[in-house]
Formats: structure tokens, sequence, C-alpha cells
């Protein structure tokens, strides 16, 4: 049986105008599908990135890789799901920027009753994107240095919350005086405006030059340099971003003359892509919201038809905390 529903589709790359919200038809769902009803949908920085065409997909496309929803239709081989239950996913084809859609069951993660709903919206991407750099990807430990760039943005708040938790030293970059008092409250140890300061030099002066463990750079162009010169010696620089443009090409044997460092370049595809992997980093990142150590950070909400603005006022750093559209 088909459905009616709302959707976002995009069939050029370019500045948000490009995001046509239609009316559809939705067929049942197939062998390993799920249908979900959207509650709430995050926007993310990679939802700018497939539609500016910096990470290309098949046009024309759907988008957003982010929602909770209830499901209301199961498809064939599709155990340990209900009509009726609340589930979070993030990956998949993208197509969350909608009133309903079909989802792979394998990206569905069922919902512990206590977390509510916008709250799990505003945090699962950018949850399970905070577990991986900081659990997996470099495992951070008490009393390591962490310099995270953009630390009021949707992951920086997370992360400045979880890594305080852990007992790192916390130094973080924002762009307002607003934002820094964001990055504090988070559990930021050191904040840094990088419009103002030096940030290379201001992390010497508070590591008394020994540099940091490692620093988590989601900005690219504009800081991946400097960000390397606040290594100490083999220290591992993880660029998970590029919101200020791509990283320019590196001289590989710099990384030996600036101390034996190591860089990284992960995507949260390959740190879930198991589904074991998936489901026990979504019991992290919920067992953290249930014990109060990672809190929501400020959440924007849109109505769904306003997702185009909503992308442009993340893309011009409009906003802080993360953004959620509500069918």
């Amino acid at each position: 049986m088909t459905i009616n529903i709302e959707t976002f589709r995009f069939s050029e790359f370019g500045d948000p105008s490009v995001l046509a919200f239609k009316a559809e038809t939705l067929g049942d769902p197939g062998p390993g599908e799920i249908q979900i009803r959207h509650l709430a949908i995050g926007v993310n920085y990679i939802d700018i990135y497939h539609r500016r065409g910096s990470a290309p997909l098949p046009l024309p496309s759907g988008i957003g890789v982010e929602g909770v929803g209830v499901i209301t239709a199961l498809g064939d081989g599709v155990p340990g799901f209900s009509i009726g239950q609340r589930i979070a996913y993030v990956g998949g084809p993208p197509g969350a920027y909608a009133t309903h859609r079909n989802l792979p069951a394998a990206r569905a993660l069922a919902l512990p009753e206590e977390l509510e709903t916008r709250e799990v919206a505003a945090l699962v991407f950018k949850g399970l994107t905070v577990e991986y750099l900081i659990r997996r990807c470099v495992a951070v430990k008490p009393g390591d240095t962490v310099l995270f760039h953009a630390a009021a943005g949707g992951v920086g708040s997370i992360a400045c919350q979880w890594l305080s938790h852990i007992g790192a030293t916390v130094i973080g970059t924002v762009s307002s005086t607003e934002k820094a008092e964001i990055a504090r409250t988070n559990g930021c140890h050191h904040v840094i405006l990088y419009g103002q300061e030096d940030f290379r030099a201001r992390v010497g002066e508070i590591t008394g030059g020994k540099g940091v463990d490692v620093v988590y750079d989601s900005v690219g162009a504009d800081t991946f340099a400097r960000s390397l010169d606040c290594l100490r010696p083999r220290g591992t620089l993880v660029s998970f971003g590029a919101s200020s443009g791509p990283v320019p090409p590196l001289d590989v044997a710099s990384l030996s003359a600036k101390g034996s460092l190591y860089v990284t370049r992960p995507s949260i595809a390959h740190y879930t892509a198991d589904r074991g992997e998936y489901e026990a980093a979504a019991r992290e990142l919920f067992g953290a919201m249930q014990a109060g150590v990672v809190r929501a950070p400020a959440i924007t909400t849109y109505p769904l038809f306003d997702a185009p603005r909503a992308q442009e006022d993340l893309e011009a750093r409009r906003t802080t905390g993360s953004v959620v559209l509500i069918p």
C-alpha cells in the first residue's frame, strides 16, 4: 500500500535553493526494511557536504542521514522490531528530510523509553561521532590534553562534556564570547577565541610548550596546518570535517620533522558499518545520556519545510548546539 509523504529532493549541487520540497508516494518497505514516520530529524554538516557536492551523491537524491521515528510497517525478514516502536538511526541511504521513509532495518536502533525524542535527534549522529572519535579512533585517557576546534558546536558541545567526564584536559576554540561561555558550561577547561588569539601560541602557553595529545579538527583549511603545530611528539591529529574548505595536500615527510605525528581522516560510516559495533556504540551513548554524562546542547528547531534555511543558518555559523527539523 502506498502512502502520501512530503520529502526534500535535489537534482543538482549548489546552495540551499537546490533543495526542493515535494509531495511523493511511498511504497511498502522491502525485504529487510522498516517504514517509519519521522518525529524529529537531525541536521548535520554532512548534509551540507552532500548538497554542495563536496561529498557527492548520485543525483537526484534525498538528503539527511539521521532521524527519530515510529515504525509504521515492517518488510519481510525484519526480526526484533515491532509496529509502533520508537527508533533512531544514523546512516543508510540519504532521505531523512521527509515525513516518512523506508529504511534498512540494520540502521535502526531501539530507544530506551527514558530518552526524549528531540534530545535523541539532537544527539544521536553527533553523539555516535563523539563516541568513535574519543573512544575508538583515539582512546582518550584520564590526564590526556585535547584540543577541540568548534567546541561550542553540536559535536564539540557533546565532546567537551564526555572528555571532561573521562578526565582529560580540554582546550576548545570558538568564534565568539557567547560560544566561549557555552564551551565552558560543557566542561571546556580552556577556551580560545580564534578570531582574537593565535590558538597555536595559546596552546603552547597552556601546555607549557609540551603540546596536546590529540587535536580534533572539523574546520579544515583554516586550522589544519596550525593544528599540527599544537601536537606533542607522536601526537595525533584527527581531521573529521572541513567546514572552512578542504585541507591542502600534506607533505608526509613534515610529520616526521614535527615529531613523528599521526594524522587520520575517519568517517562514521566505517565506525558503524558493523552492526555489533554500531549497537555497542549506541549503548555507550544512550547510557551516557541516561547517566547525565552527556546532555543535549542547545537545540534549534525548524519546521521540516524550512530545511533550506536551517542549512543556511548552520553553514553561516548562526546556530549553536544542534539543529533539528520537526515534520
